[in-house]
């Protein structure tokens, strides 16, 4: 099966679904410096981000989030891509700032309603091509 996503920011990426259950804001939601996820009762608390596809259906806006996302790329602990259900001007701000810094950066792709569950294996590619695996 494929899909056709939106790209923000191309690249290309495989890894493991990590699907956030519930709304999140990186920003108090994330920790930086282990990739765990610390905002209290959500779904995925205590579960690192680091390596995985994220697939954020929703996320809940922080102007802080981008500043996070740069923050676990600094301390090699960002995840492989972001699959998100819809577009967002703050956390793909921080991919940018990486990029800008020369660091290694990931694919962030827009596809309303992703289908996609935790466990899931995903092979993303630059032009907005996503495949399961």
């Amino acid at each position: 099966m494929s899909w056709q996503a939106e790209v923000l920011f191309e690249g290309d990426a495989e890894g493991e679904v990590m699907r956030f259950d519930a709304p999140i804001s990186f920003w108090g939601g994330v920790n930086p410096v282990t990739s765990k996820i610390t905002l209290a009762g959500h779904p995925q608390r205590g579960q690192a981000i680091k390596d995985k596809v994220l697939v954020i259906p929703q996320l809940i806006g922080s102007s802080s989030s981008s500043a996070v996302i740069l923050e676990l790329f600094y301390k090699g602990m960002a995840p492989k891509a972001l699959i998100l259900g819809g577009r967002d001007a703050i956390l793909p701000v921080g991919v940018v700032v990486a990029r800008q810094m020369g660091w290694p950066t990931i694919p962030v792709m827009v596809l309303p309603d992703p289908p996609f569950r935790s466990g899931d294996i995903l092979k993303l590619a630059p032009d907005g091509h996503i495949e399961k695996v």
